[in-house]
């Protein structure tokens, strides 16, 4: 017990220190920072899927000691709450397994914690530590107007006869005020859920997962109850101000979870099919290229919200 304490802690010590360098250099190499700030949550995750909640809480600390030392204590706290503080907690997520005869299962087998529940929390962590460093920084909607100024300055570089009206400039502000806070909480959640999806990949191939390997495409779902999250924000963007920016961070954190849910179901669907591949990457595409298309795998998640549990013997993962 000594040599495993031992070595959960010298692991999350190593992890640590990994996920707060990854975490500067998003600092210093701005075309690649959402990357590098997605990479430093997969030494905490890594951490802790496979050598438990010591290791994800080693590693959190000395992450963020390590960047209060050599950067400052604001960036600390900035990497903690939207980073490495929900990779942690996913990680515990994970872990948590329960008799499923407990829940009605056959004797002799562990129940895991629902995947549908981890992408849940994971909506609910982001939309907190983006809501908490908003609250730090002074957020509001100066960010939002001071980035369209510098849009249309930079359309008129290039396109001289381009000289929109004061109004049609107001109403871009407007638009983009809820957009901004929906694109970063929705990307945010996507980036954080593939780290968490190639660690465990990591740990699996490294035998030291507890949990057991899931069929993503037929398991990853959104509960049900997060329907009525996804709605509540949908009202908070029709009040303005403050309540209409948070609304829009809700949807867009709760939506990446309907959007991730309803690419599951669509993988799940075309499983077996001979066109699948191919139709497959045209997905991808043309929600990466157009956006628009988004809205039906958005739609796809809504309407199919369930909880699946994965079993396994007791023992074995």
């Amino acid at each position: 017990m000594k040599n495993w304490n031992r070595t959960s802690l010298i692991t999350g010590a190593l992890a640590g220190v990994t996920a707060a360098l990854l975490s500067m250099g998003a600092n210093t190499q701005s075309s690649l920072a959402i990357v590098l700030y997605a990479a430093s949550a997969l030494p905490i995750l890594i951490a802790g899927l496979g050598w438990g909640n010591t290791a994800a809480l080693t590693a959190i600390i000395v992450a963020g000691a390590t960047a209060a030392s050599l950067v400052s204590p604001y960036f600390a706290l900035l990497i903690l709450v939207v980073t490495l503080v929900p990779a942690a907690w996913l990680s515990h997520l994970a872990n948590l397994a329960r008799p499923a005869s407990e829940l009605g299962g056959p004797e002799g087998a562990l129940a895991w914690y629902p995947l549908s529940d981890i992408l849940g929390h994971l909506a609910g962590l982001v939309t907190l530590g983006m809501i908490i460093v908003a609250t730090i920084v002074g957020y509001d909607s100066s960010v939002s107007d001071l980035m369209v100024d510098m849009l249309v300055e930079a359309v008129k570089a290039q396109e001289p006869l381009y000289n929109p009206d004061a109004a049609t400039i107001s109403q871009f502000k407007s638009m983009f005020t809820l957009a901004l806070p929906l694109v970063q909480g929705a990307l945010w959640v996507v980036m954080l859920f593939a780290a968490y999806y190639v660690a465990t990949r990591i740990v699996q191939m490294s035998g030291k997962s507890l949990r057991p390997r899931e069929d993503i495409p037929s398991s990853l779902r959104m509960h049900r109850n997060a329907i009525f999250v996804f709605l509540g924000g949908l009202i908070l963007t029709f009040l303005g101000g403050a309540p209409a920016a948070i609304g829009a961070l809700v949807c867009g954190t709760f939506g990446a979870g309907f959007l991730l849910s309803g690419f599951a179901s669509f993988h799940f669907r075309t499983r077996g099919k001979s066109w699948r591949l191919p139709v497959l990457w045209i997905a991808y595409l043309s929600v990466l290229v157009f956006t628009i298309p988004a809205v039906f795998f958005l739609l796809s998640g809504l309407t199919d919200t369930r909880r699946t549990i994965a079993v396994t013997p007791t023992g074995k993962s």
